[in-house]
């Protein structure tokens, strides 16, 4: 999968610092929560306070997914859209649209790729996803790096579309 990560790279976008621990407290937070308040001051019903402490699980469990998913750098070459690990996210010979409108469906400080035919489900919890056809971009990366990046696609699909 590391077909383009020995070309030239455009591009990048990365979550600073203050982001990634904002993104990843936040969520550990709400998952100590829940389980706190699953533990010390359950609800009367046993029911409940097993759906607190598990959805406190599994706020904690994202938020260590969200740890090691945002240490990685987007990048953008002439053919595709790769993270640091040498992923492929999309293939710009794969991508139809670019959706960065106010009323997209997109992540937060990001854009929406729409591709050609569907790909593998992937999922990087404040970075990117992938699920069928669609690529959502962003989450903790700075807005300005997103949309540099969304526009450079935009260019890229035009200029392979001429």
């Amino acid at each position: 999968m590391n077909g383009s990560s020995t070309q030239e790279i455009l591009t990048t976008a990365q979550a600073s610092a203050a982001r990634r621990w904002l993104g990843v407290g936040m969520t550990a937070l709400l998952g100590a929560l829940l389980v706190y308040i699953g533990f010390l001051k359950p609800p009367a019903s046993l029911g409940w306070q097993f759906f607190l402490v598990a959805l406190g699980g599994v706020a904690i469990a994202l938020s260590v997914k969200m740890h090691a998913a945002t240490r990685l750098q987007l990048r953008l070459t002439a053919d595709a859209l790769i993270d640091s690990e040498g992923r492929v996210i999309a293939r710009i010979d794969d991508i139809v649209a670019v959706e960065r409108g106010t009323f997209a469906f997109k992540p937060s400080n990001g854009f929406m790729i729409r591709t050609n035919a569907p790909q593998s489900r992937a999922w990087h919890p404040g970075i990117w996803w992938r699920l069928g056809r669609r690529v959502g971009i962003g989450g903790v990366m700075p807005g300005a790096q997103t949309k540099i990046m969304a526009e450079m696609i935009q260019g890229l699909i035009a200029e392979r579309d001429t």
